[in-house]
């Protein structure tokens, strides 16, 4: 089988190619024989029923500083001159990411000549990880949306310890760790809701981050694997880019009940490549937009999530 993908994302020169999932996913994509082109978001046209896109043809290496040959820039009809399309660009999630979501959407799975996107736009519309997760609540941590700063405070006097972070953020940008003697939450909650319309997620502290804030993949419903991350000292994030520390790690029971349950979920919408974070025994969130992790999880133990992330696509595709 050799498909046609066109990859969705920001732009392919600035990628750390011993981190990034998108270039791994690339080259696993390359090496079964399938052509790549990629675009940005920007790049997306809706035109009298058909949705385009101006792509570069592109071949990738691990060569660093010379890991892509770009061809010259075409305008393809993605409906009917791609199979897949990888919808990979980093969030923040806001109107222009939905904008793409929608324009996805008009050709996934439609006509003779079937697109298949991953993960599935309307879903991961539907799917934002901050609210997505909450569909889960019973193993979750004490969690709020809200932009009443009268709830907001009433949660921090029965929580004490409280994290709060911008609902649809990413990366760890914006999250705040409040302790119990801190008396910034007025002025924070002023600046975070003066800044933005949007809701904000506030969560009791886990003191377990302390260990480590393990992300698990998941691959067409199925756990492949986990990092933990560690975060450094005096920081409440764990995030990578951010100083958070990755080190090799195992499922727990728990860890194992929580994807049993999110798996049927995950399989029935199409979220064929979906990134979950625990922290103690907590799901904090479901990352389907543009999950990382691929190359840590194999250095760490010999898991090569791109190839079946290929196997699941592939499949999907022949049915």
């Amino acid at each position: 089988m050799s498909l046609r993908i066109a990859v969705q994302m920001d732009p392919l020169e600035s990628v750390n190619i011993d981190a990034d999932s998108s270039f791994a996913l690339m080259l696993e994509g390359q090496r079964r024989g399938h052509s790549l082109v990629e675009y940005h978001p920007d790049a997306l046209t809706y035109d009298r029923g058909s949705v385009r896109a101006l792509v570069r043809p592109v071949t990738v290496q691990r060569k660093a500083g010379d890991h892509a040959q770009f061809e010259d820039a075409r305008t393809i009809v993605l409906g009917a001159e791609s199979d897949v399309v990888l919808m990979r660009q980093d969030p923040p999630f806001d109107m222009n990411y939905i904008a793409a979501t929608h324009l996805l959407e008009s050709i996934h799975g439609v006509g003779d000549n079937q697109t298949f996107c991953v993960n599935h736009p309307g879903h991961v519309r539907n799917a934002p990880e901050k609210i997505f997760v909450t569909e889960f609540a019973e193993f979750m941590p004490p969690t709020m949306i809200s932009r009443n700063v009268g709830d907001i405070t009433a949660f921090r006097d029965e929580y004490r310890d409280i994290i709060v972070k911008p609902l649809f953020g990413n990366g760890g940008a914006g999250v705040f760790h409040l302790k119990p003697d801190d008396e910034n939450l007025t002025s924070l909650l002023e600046t975070l809701l003066q800044g933005s319309r949007e809701q904000l997620m506030v969560q009791a502290y886990l003191p377990a981050i302390r260990a480590g804030d393990k992300r698990i993949i998941l691959v067409d419903g199925e756990p492949i694997g986990a990092i933990n991350r560690i975060p450094a000292k005096g920081e409440a994030r764990a995030n990578l880019h951010v100083g958070g520390r990755a080190e090799p790690v195992t499922l727990t029971a728990r860890e194992r009940d929580i994807c049993a349950a999110l798996g049927p979920v995950l399989k029935q919408r199409d979220l064929i490549f979906v990134g979950i974070d625990v922290i103690g025994d907590s799901l904090t969130e479901i990352n389907v937009t543009s999950p990382t992790g691929l190359q840590e999880l194999q250095r760490f133990d010999g898991t090569d999530g791109p190839a079946l992330i290929w196997d699941a696509i592939e499949r999907r595709f022949g049915e």
